[in-house]
Formats: structure tokens, sequence, C-alpha cells
């Protein structure tokens, strides 16, 4: 059962998210909140008013309820009620993370060379970001100083990300965009003994993305 202290500490939290400009929390907001849903990106979510009452609001349209005063009586209730049967977690996703020096250099060759937008760019000066392509996403971490030594990941072939197609007629056609747009790789497009087509693409930063569908 959840304990109501505890939601109310939540909602704090989620007010000082907005306070601090913390984008991730933005999604969140515009997603649950039906009065935020009309603004189109998350800065226009973290400029607008938002205020502990809001925040009560998220937590409980979070827990299933229509608004704060509703959670507060239903929480009781819930107490005596049987708990149903947990049902297995479920991954949803997930997200390679790369290690760049220049979280808008990275952003700008990921949108203009291969194809994706991004998702959300954190902090001024900009140290977090996300870029996406359809399902695919990749997180940009600012490091300041080298990750590896030397030249181990292009040696050793150490992929930083692998990102699928369904068809190999569609690993054929990324291959050729990329290379139209005049993009690095580590390994053209090729046939794999396991009969899978594959090629990898060598960021600004040495992370290296394979890219790979069926044979065909």
């Amino acid at each position: 059962m959840p304990n109501l202290e505890n939601l109310r500490k939540q909602a704090k939290q989620y007010l000082r998210w907005h306070r601090e400009r913390y984008y991730p929390v933005a999604t969140e907001i515009r997603a649950v909140l039906p009065r935020f849903r009309h603004l189109i990106d998350d800065a226009q979510v973290l400029e607008a008013e938002f205020k502990l009452s809001d925040a009560q609001e998220l937590v409980a349209r979070k827990q299933g309820f229509d608004g704060w005063q509703a959670l507060k009586a239903g929480i009781p209730a819930m107490s005596t009620q049987p708990k149903p049967a947990m049902a297995a977690p479920f991954l949803s996703g997930t997200a390679a993370l790369l290690y760049v020096a220049d979280v808008k250099a990275s952003c700008e060759f990921f949108t203009s060379r291969l194809g994706f937008e991004v998702d959300f760019v954190y902090g001024d000066p900009p140290f977090y970001a996300a870029v996406k392509r359809d399902r695919a996403q990749l997180c940009l971490r600012l490091v300041c100083e080298p990750v590896f030594v030397g030249d181990i990941r292009q040696r050793e072939h150490l992929l930083s990300a692998s990102i699928t197609v369904d068809t190999a007629a569609e690993i054929k056609q990324l291959f050729l965009e990329f290379q139209s747009a005049g993009v690095g790789f580590h390994q053209d497009l090729k046939k794999e003994p396991w009969g899978a087509r594959d090629f990898i693409v060598l960021d600004p930063d040495g992370n290296l993305i394979l890219f790979a569908g069926p044979g065909g």
C-alpha cells in the first residue's frame, strides 16, 4: 500500500526538479497532467508555472487517482483490498550511453549525418542529452578526459551501441544513406558468417555503433 507521507515527499521532489529545470521530469509532466499536454517541448513545460498542487496531482494520477484529494481518500480503502497477483516486471526499453567530449557537437553529428532527432538536452552548458530515431535512442554523456587508453576501441572493435533493422533491404538502404552523408565507417556493410549484414559507424568521439539487419 502506498504511504501518504512518502507520496508527499515525491510531490515535493517533482516540484524541486521543475524549479531546477531537470529536463526528464518535463516529459512526465506533459504526459500525465492534462493542462500541460498542449505544450510542444520540454523547455515550455519547464518555463510554465508548476505549483505544489500540480506536483501532488502528478503523483495522484500516477497512482491511478483523479487528484490529490481522491488519493488521500482512496489510500485507506486500498489497505482493506486483497493485493492482486503481480506480473513479472517488463523491460520496456533500453538506451545505449555514449561518452562524448562536446554534447552539442555530438547532437549535431547524429542529427545532420545519421538522421536522428534530439530528444532532450540537459544542463547549461549541456552535459547530458539523448537523440532518437524511430525506436532507437542513444544517450550522450559529457566526459572531459579520455575514457579509453589509446585506440583500444578501434583495435579491439569495442562497440558502444548496437542498433537493428528488420530487413536486408533496410540495412542496405541505411548504409547508402549514411555513406551519402559523408559518415565515417569503422566497417563497411558486409555479410557475417552467421548470416547477418551489418556495418559499424565511427562517431567523432571514437564510439563504434553497429547497425545490423538480416542477410539476404
